[in-house]
């Protein structure tokens, strides 16, 4: 598994940089298809933030946990992303997911509002995204995981995108190609 640890206004140390990596280290026991860890340690104030981004075979899971230990931050995320997994591993115990094949990554890019009026929009983020075909179920539950009110992903049965999202109501609707 990649790791990535990135830190805003504070210095990572050795011991800091240890201490997470074994920590997301851990992740791996749940879940064997683990690709890639990006950890964002941040302070503000007196407040630690760390939010801990994993993948794992096409799926992402994030934990985001404030406090004022930066030890405890790292441990509530990945308490979290633990949590998402297991229920993840169990929800796979009934479907056959992980036998599907990834397609093509979507391009997100992220545009910075202040470029809108200019001719050409300026992106301030692009990745690509890795998209495996998921039925509508599967993807309510990405949407869910990553705590999101919308999810885009390429439905299993048509091959095109769509789109999921929680409506006001609490329901989720659907939005096909």
């Amino acid at each position: 598994m990649n790791v990535q640890i990135t830190a805003r206004n504070i210095e990572i140390t050795d011991a800091i940089r240890s201490y997470a990596e074994k920590k997301v280290a851990k992740l791996e026991k749940y879940f064997d298809h683990i690709t890639e860890a990006n950890v964002l340690l941040e302070v503000q104030k007196n407040l630690h933030i760390v939010e801990v981004l994993i993948t794992a075979k096409g799926v992402f899971m994030k934990g985001l946990e404030k406090s004022e230990d930066l030890y405890a931050s790292i441990d509530l995320a990945v308490d979290k992303i633990e949590k998402q997994l297991v229920k993840y591993k169990e929800k796979l115990k009934n479907k056959k997911l992980m036998e599907k094949e990834f397609k093509a990554p979507l391009k997100l890019n992220v545009l910075d509002v202040e470029s809108f009026d200019s001719d050409e929009p300026r992106v301030v983020v692009s990745k690509d995204m890795p998209v495996k075909p998921m039925d509508v179920e599967e993807a309510v539950m990405q949407m869910d995981l990553l705590n999101k009110t919308f999810f885009v992903f390429r439905n299993a049965e048509t091959s095109e995108l769509s789109v999921v999202y929680r409506r006001d109501d609490g329901n989720i609707g659907l939005i096909d190609s």
